[in-house]
């Protein structure tokens, strides 16, 4: 393997500890998250409703905790690139789960070789769905009809889920979407996320900061690791990384063999994972301010 006078090649048994520690580290955030604020999604979509709403109406836009929740969100975005979408997004993180079930039943069950995904073209050319979807919404919002969608979603199924009301009147049609969408998690991870999300796309058209950034001279010649370990099937371009696409779950850094990928903040703090406990506790701490958590 070609050597580096920068950075060295990390071994085998190396990778697999990072990838080992990053996967734990994450899946923890995640869980807590998932149990103290499953209604950060729901509350930052319900953001840009109101946002939407108010200027159809042509009524003044009145700070309230949805909007808040939408601007913590795009501070965070902006910041720090879709750490919400990668660490803290419920729905996000369900859909990890369904994906990683979906995996050990293919693998275990049907003796699979390796985890059925959709063809890289098919996920390129579906991305734009979520823009489609989120245009939709806000012209429904904006036309005054998005009242009569209600329960014609799949969040709004997955919403009580979470807060364990099981009230489900209504949601017939929001139901069958949810099954749908469970199936498109199976076969393609963050499969929501990439051809679904509206809040994704909204984040996607974000100005980032803390986007992955990538020192393309420390690259080994013809590696692909960090495309392969991509949810979203991104391929870094030539002088960085800077795409909205981007969910910022570090998949690929976890996975580089020298250690190549990095948010800025990582060049401050030695320890790789830390500014991840570090983003995950702020957001947090805010979260919880403006009302977010579940218990405060």
């Amino acid at each position: 393997m070609e050597q580096n006078s920068k950075k060295t090649v990390r071994s085998g048994e190396q990778l697999k500890k990072s990838r080992r520690t990053h996967a734990l580290v994450r899946a923890a955030v995640q869980l807590v998250f998932f149990i103290a604020m499953p209604g950060a999604f729901y509350a930052g979509f319900a953001g840009i409703k109101s946002i939407f709403g108010s200027i159809s109406a042509g009524t003044p836009i009145e700070m309230n905790g949805f909007i808040w929740a939408l601007v913590l969100v795009a501070a965070f975005t902006i910041l720090f690139g879709r750490f919400f979408c990668g660490y803290i997004c419920a729905f996000g993180s369900f859909g990890d789960l369904i994906h990683w079930i979906s995996g050990l039943v293919q693998i275990k069950l049907f003796k699979r070789k390796k985890q059925f995904e959709l063809p890289e073209k098919a996920s390129k050319f579906l991305r734009i769905l979520k823009y489609l979807n989120l245009a939709f919404i806000v012209i429904f919002v904006a036309l005054g009809l998005y009242a009569k969608l209600r329960g014609a979603n799949a969040w709004d199924v997955f919403s009580q889920l979470t807060s364990l009301s099981f009230r489900f009147d209504g949601l017939t049609v929001g139901i069958i979407l949810f099954v749908a969408v469970i199936a498109l998690m199976a076969i393609k991870e963050r499969g929501f996320c990439q051809f679904l999300c509206p809040l994704g796309a909204f984040f996607a058209l974000l100005p980032m900061l803390g986007i992955l950034r990538r020192d393309k001279d420390g690259c080994i010649k013809g590696c692909s690791i960090c495309k392969k370990n991509c949810p979203v099937d991104l391929q870094l371009e030539a002088d960085g990384f800077s795409n909205g696409e981007c969910i910022g779950c570090d998949k690929c850094a976890a996975a580089c063999p020298r250690a190549n990928l990095a948010h800025p903040e990582n060049k401050l703090i030695k320890y790789e994972l830390v500014p991840v406990l570090i983003k995950a506790a702020l957001f947090f701490a805010l979260g919880s301010l403006i009302g977010l958590c579940r218990f405060f």
